[in-house]
């Protein structure tokens, strides 16, 4: 793979509702839309040490981020993917890539993980609000 030397040249990492690993399984949310969008947007935009806004579009529900490791000193790219399933709830997509040559061992799994964590806690919302998107919705009459 050739990439320009500002791109991202090392490991890709995303999240899945079916993945085996917890941190890469993303969230579903029963709360808004903009509620979400907006504790991702205030996370990035400033929440986050050492993290920025690269470009966000809340039509497209896309924020790209720039997140600078401390200790290697390298640059890792984060897409947060904010949008509507299939049956109304609102769901957080994140991806990773890297741009260092480096190992990554493991750093986007925990990234990403430790991203989730932290949009659970700045949007307070408590378990039964984040729902198991691997298994089809119960309908309580």
């Amino acid at each position: 793979m050739t990439a320009s030397p500002t791109g991202p040249v090392g490991p890709r990492v995303g999240t899945d509702p079916l993945s085996d690993d917890p941190r890469l399984a993303g969230r579903t949310y029963a709360v808004p839309f903009d509620a979400v969008w907006n504790a991702a947007l205030r996370l990035v935009g400033g929440g986050l040490p050492r993290w920025s806004v690269i470009h966000a579009d809340d039509e497209e529900g896309i924020i790209d981020a720039r997140c600078k490791t401390l200790l290697l000193r390298t640059e890792d790219q984060i897409r947060v993917d904010v949008g509507l399933d299939g049956n109304g709830q609102t769901r957080v997509d994140l991806s990773w890539t890297t741009a260092s040559r480096r190992p990554a061992l493991g750093r986007g799994a925990r990234l990403l993980g430790w991203f989730a964590r932290r949009l659970d806690r700045e949007l307070g919302v408590e378990a039964h609000l984040i729902l198991d998107a691997s298994s089809p919705p119960r309908w309580d009459a």
